[in-house]
């Protein structure tokens, strides 16, 4: 029986086959549909085993969708479509837009990790249930001073926001809300740190605080619509900040006020705010106030900003504001706003071939990229580079996509230090930095990219010894290289760089054979910057260097120091020795 139902059954494939033989194209749509039809399937299933989870945690998303002022409103039947395909997609989902100064906007998380379909457990999970690490957390950096409400239309800290849905952890948050002058820092959903000068709304319990953060589970960062805020013990670098303004100081009123400050009013119940406002409206990059009045400009010649006064002849609280000084008609008190000088942003290539080639030298993680970045604002000429880096392309440094022996430019960065590679150059200016920052810096480079941060898992695991084994070393042996074998060599120490920016950079334009522009100086001070700096110092909770590196990084410091004074300059910074 087996053998004659055989044919009967072949047959109709046998005439699908026919069919599809005489109409290929017919073939090629069937299985176009059946690979359509396993898509959907599989689909179905995704969003199947997302109901269980999300169900629950709906209602906790449903704020941060509804906050992000955007394209994807929530609680509408179109919005619930689009967080099941958010679902799906999760890993390229971009976070909701923010609204900030541009330079808050570079920190803001580009991808939303796999917590779209956690829910919280509102009952179990309490600052208390977490450890005593962020309730009560008072260690000089920062006091826990409880859990507040948020509004959405008016928050309770007002100054800047960021936001890491991958990464956000209470100190980071912390560091940035400190770096910028912030009194209070506040975590909110687990991934959003908002800063403030001051709390307007009330608290509520503990309990309503129990989301984890993104980048620690073990502590907790606010929860929907509330804010687990730190009141923050500010350095004095920090505390010279106001919100997004950068204080300057106080400087003597210049001699003619109009050409150096040509824009000005008299402002009613004057602040800090008021005037950064009103010359930020009118596009300068300055802020001066002078009792009753604001004045806007640029730094100039004829004002440099170089001359600081003693702030107590700036003392004069603002009318509108109780704890500002607004300065007097002798002595402005000057705040740099969010306002881009571009007189210093054109940069071209070199329109012939030039003979010689200088180097900008540095052991990695010295401040090459930095300087680089200033030299170009200093003098308008594009940089190369000796490597071809796509991130510093996109950053804006064109250098790198020329041949370092193109021609086209006045400097080319490297990281060389070999005899051969060095004599390739005629001259060249070598950046020294202090090694212990130098070394964490190339490890957080290595591990996090030019504006990123290596993990706690980097730092405690075996690739921190190994690095400092392997690259220690090589940052003595980068300087002696250089000293050695090197045709014309100016040396710059980072940190002389960094805190005498005008006077340095200034003789290294010099030492390049190019005319110094004082206005193109004066700009580089305020951009000084540029895209590749961290949020922040971030500094470690522990010291990641050993009794043992300690022992052996000084010893090179000493090395190099005797090779700097035996080629009659000065020798290492102060700031370099074992601290």
């Amino acid at each position: 029986m087996r053998v004659a139902r055989e044919p009967i059954m072949a047959r109709p494939l046998l005439k699908i086959h026919r069919y599809f033989r005489c109409k290929p194209v017919h073939f090629f749509s069937f299985i176009l549909l059946y690979l359509t039809a396993g898509s959907l399937v599989f689909l179905h299933s995704g969003f199947s085993s997302d109901t269980s989870t999300t169900g629950a945690s709906r209602s906790v998303r449903d704020p941060l969708i509804s906050e992000g002022g955007g394209g994807a409103g929530g609680g509408s039947s179109t919005s619930d479509g689009l967080g099941l395909l958010g679902r799906v997609f999760k890993e390229t989902r971009r976070a909701p837009q923010r609204f900030g100064p541009p330079w808050m906007k570079k920190n803001r998380a580009q991808d939303v990790p796999e917590w779209a379909g956690r829910g919280v457990d509102h009952h179990t999970r309490s600052h208390g249930a977490k450890g005593k690490t962020t309730k009560g957390m008072d260690d000089g950096r920062a006091k826990y001073i409880g859990c507040y409400v948020d509004d959405t239309q008016k928050r309770a800290l007002r100054g800047v926001s960021f936001f890491d849905y991958k990464k956000m952890t209470v100190f980071r948050c912390q560091d940035n809300c400190a770096e910028r002058g912030y009194l209070y820092a506040g975590l909110e959903f687990g991934a959003e740190c908002y800063c403030g000068h001051k709390i307007q709304a009330p608290n509520v319990s503990e309990s309503e605080c129990n989301m984890e953060c993104k980048g620690e589970k073990s502590n907790l960062c606010g929860g929907p619509k509330r804010l687990s805020i730190y009141r923050l013990e500010l350095s004095q670098e920090s505390a010279r900040r106001y919100g997004s303004a950068i204080f300057k100081g106080c400087f003597k009123r210049p001699d003619n006020v109009t050409l150096a400050l040509p824009a000005s009013a008299v402002i009613k119940n004057m602040s800090v705010d008021k005037c950064v406002d009103m010359c930020t409206e009118k596009e300068f990059s300055l802020a001066a106030l002078a009792g009753e009045k604001c004045h806007c400009g640029f730094p100039t010649p004829l004002f440099t900003l170089h001359d600081h006064e003693d702030e107590e002849l700036c003392l004069q609280r603002c009318a509108g504001e109780d704890f500002e000084s607004c300065g007097n008609i002798d002595f402005f008190v000057v705040y740099q706003t969010q306002v881009q000088d571009n007189r210093c942003l054109d940069r071209r290539f070199l329109p012939s071939r030039t003979s010689g080639t200088v180097a900008l030298a540095s052991f990695p993680g010295a401040g090459n990229t930095w300087a680089r970045h200033l030299i170009e604002l200093a003098t308008g000429w594009e940089l190369l580079s000796y490597y071809f880096d796509g991130s510093l392309y996109n950053k804006g440094f064109k250098g790198e996509r020329d041949h370092w022996r193109s021609g086209r430019t006045i400097c080319i960065k490297t990281h060389e230090s070999g005899r051969k590679e060095i004599e390739a150059f005629d001259a060249s200016i070598l950046m020294i930095r202090n090694p212990y920052k130098a070394l964490m810096a190339e490890f957080n480079r290595k591990y996090g990219g030019h504006i990123g941060f290596a993990s706690q898992a980097h730092w405690r695991g075996t690739e921190w010894p190994e690095f400092v084994k392997n690259y220690a070393p090589w940052w003595a042996s980068h300087t002696l290289d250089w000293l050695k074998y090197g045709k014309k060599v100016q040396v710059v120490h980072f940190e002389d760089l960094k805190r005498d920016l005008f006077s340095r950079l200034k003789g290294m334009i010099i030492f390049l054979g190019l005319e110094v522009s004082e206005d193109r100086l004066l700009c580089v001070e305020g951009q000084k910057d540029g895209n590749f700096k961290r949020s922040g110092l971030r500094k470690l909770e522990y010291d990641p260097y050993t009794a043992e590196m300690r022992a052996t990084i000084d010893g090179l410091i000493r090395t190099v120091d005797t090779a700097l004074r035996k080629r009659n300059l000065s020798g290492v910074p102060e700031d370099y020795r074992p601290r």
